[in-house]
């Protein structure tokens, strides 16, 4: 019994390893405010946004409640239509999302898939782009959680 419940623990502690792939960053303002911080930078900086999701607001809607949680959904098409010359199965991680939210402690995050995942997951060991994109994200949703000083 003794060798189940320690089989078990250790499964339950595998599950909950953080996968090195997503990137988390504290931000010291709201879910709302940390996406409109980053949607201003990256519109400053030419890139598309195609679409905004408030997730509390779809709960809300459903008759749901839960945390804040808005996810932007961006890109560069230029960059984005490279990589997937490499492989287009990489459309299904593209455009670029980065997702806002506060966990059940109040704490607001920040949170991204590194672009450079994209190398595990499709074709694209060639395509130079990925390391660019994976610097700017770092850079951007920096940037996005800044302090004001």
């Amino acid at each position: 019994m003794k060798i189940l419940a320690t089989l078990l623990l250790l499964a339950l502690t595998v599950t909950a390893v953080a996968d090195p792939g997503v990137i988390r960053k504290a931000s010291p303002y709201p879910p709302k405010q940390t996406i409109d911080r980053f949607e201003q930078i990256v519109k400053q900086k030419g890139m598309t946004i195609f679409a905004r999701i408030d997730h509390k607001a779809n709960a809300n809607k459903a008759g749901m409640d839960m945390n804040d949680a808005e996810l932007l959904i961006f890109g560069n098409p230029t960059v984005g239509t490279r990589i997937m010359n490499h492989d287009p199965a990489a459309g299904l991680d593209l455009p670029l999302r980065v997702l806002a939210y506060t966990d059940n402690d109040g704490n607001n995050w920040l949170i991204y898939h590194d672009p450079a995942t994209l190398k595990r997951h499709f074709h694209v060991d060639g395509c130079m782009a990925i390391e660019k994109v994976s610097d700017a994200m770092d850079k951007l949703t920096n940037a996005a959680v800044a302090t004001k000083k």
